[in-house]
């Protein structure tokens, strides 16, 4: 075996990567809770693309076969129903996993120098999961995927001069059809999951390159003893990985719990409307995107005018690139900086929540008020930032981690 390894590693560096990036990679050693979570989102990656694959193999990419197919694996293929809930759950714990992911990187600002491009391909990989959600919600062809799809690939249409022509080519057809259902079906199976996997490879390099960020925003490898071993870090194996296993543990069981009892999450998961086929002449009630786009359809729909809706929909989302040059602050950590950013954030977060939320429901004239104060405060968290982070007074930071 060793002579094997021997001349593996002569031609691949296994041995190499694996220290590198598991037993010689130093992480602080004062991480908490709030960092299991990059590692909950590779596992459900996994389980998407395992339980992805299984459900292509019955599945029928035509507006004639689509919705049938998906009737055929929840009654007819054996453990067809947990694979498809196993998806459509892990569709919906990608998200809250990937957002609790994000607070952390707001929380401690992991997107502070030398992690810019950490952050960049974190939103990258943010941005294709979106896309792939968007694109895998059609699939199942039923009503709310039909009617969800037709809404949001008509808003290209308020593009000026080319967001006509931009609408038919997306759809492939002059409305959602089978056409479109094709050609969704094959960047969700193929052409998006190599976008992100490619992303998440670059997204955990630049993250090992710059090193990790922990709670107090300290750079532990400005303290290293005379092997060149940071004082305050420990070996990521087997330190972190046995910590990450208890995560995992307790996520395997909320998530197998939602998947056997609880598989439509009273129709925010898996909404009632899906379980009927599509129609393109029988428009549902109330048509709303999947809970995780909801915050941002919240904000389409609390500006009057369609275009700059639209305009404000996707600077909602592009605003986070930039995330990085707009905090001025002299430290990281919330830990540290003063009483505005702590409140800023705490508001920026409830505004949030309470878009999700009534981006989720029908427009009522008390909601659209809502909406509109929470999208002035959504953006008022990172437009005013560079004003406040760099007047607020900060605590000292130590110069080891606590």
């Amino acid at each position: 075996m060793g002579k094997l390894m021997d001349w593996v590693n002569a031609r691949l560096p296994v041995i190499k990567t694996i220290r590198e990036h598991l037993t010689h990679y130093y992480v602080p050693k004062n991480l908490n809770f709030f960092y299991i979570f990059g590692s909950l989102a590779l596992l459900v990656l996994v389980n998407q693309v395992l339980t992805g694959i299984w459900l292509t193999m019955n599945y029928t990419p035509t507006a004639e076969g689509a919705f049938a197919s998906i009737e055929y694996i929840m009654r007819d293929v054996p453990y067809g129903w947990i694979l498809r809930y196993m998806h459509t759950t892990g569709a919906s714990a990608f998200f809250i996993v990937i957002y609790l992911h994000m607070f952390r990187g707001l929380l401690y600002g992991s997107y502070q120098k030398p992690r810019e491009l950490v952050w960049i391909f974190g939103m990258l990989i943010y941005l294709a999961l979106m896309a792939e959600a968007f694109m895998g919600y059609l699939l199942p062809w039923g009503q709310m995927s039909y009617w969800g799809a037709q809404v949001i690939i008509s808003l290209f249409g308020a593009i000026p001069l080319i967001g006509g022509e931009l609408t038919q080519w997306i759809r492939g057809d002059y409305l959602v059809s089978g056409i479109t259902l094709n050609r969704f079906f094959a960047l969700h199976v193929i052409a998006l999951p190599i976008v992100i996997a490619g992303l998440v490879v670059l997204h955990i390099l630049a993250l090992h390159h710059a090193g990790s960020n922990n709670p107090d925003g300290i750079d532990i490898r400005q303290h290293k003893d005379e092997a060149g071993r940071p004082l305050d870090g420990i070996p990521f194996h087997p330190y972190y990985t046995v910590k990450d296993l208890l995560g995992v543990a307790i996520f395997l069981l909320v998530f197998c719990s939602v998947v056997f009892f609880f598989p439509q999450m009273g129709g925010y998961f898996l909404e009632g409307a899906n379980f009927e086929q599509a129609n393109a002449f029988k428009t549902p009630e109330h048509i709303a995107p999947v809970w995780y786009f909801t915050p941002f359809y919240a904000i389409l729909r609390a500006v009057p005018d369609k275009l700059l809706g639209v305009i404000a929909m996707a600077g909602a989302i592009a605003v986070l690139f930039v995330l990085p040059w707009l905090d001025r602050s002299p430290v990281k950590s919330m830990r540290y900086k003063g009483w505005i950013s702590r409140v800023a954030l705490a508001l920026f977060c409830v505004a949030f929540v309470v878009l999700g939320a009534l981006g989720a429901q029908a427009p009522t004239p008390l909601g659209t008020l809502l909406s509109r104060i929470c999208t002035l405060v959504y953006f008022a968290y990172f437009l005013t930032m560079p004003f406040y982070t760099r007047r607020e007074r900060t605590r000292p930071v130590p110069e080891r981690v606590t």
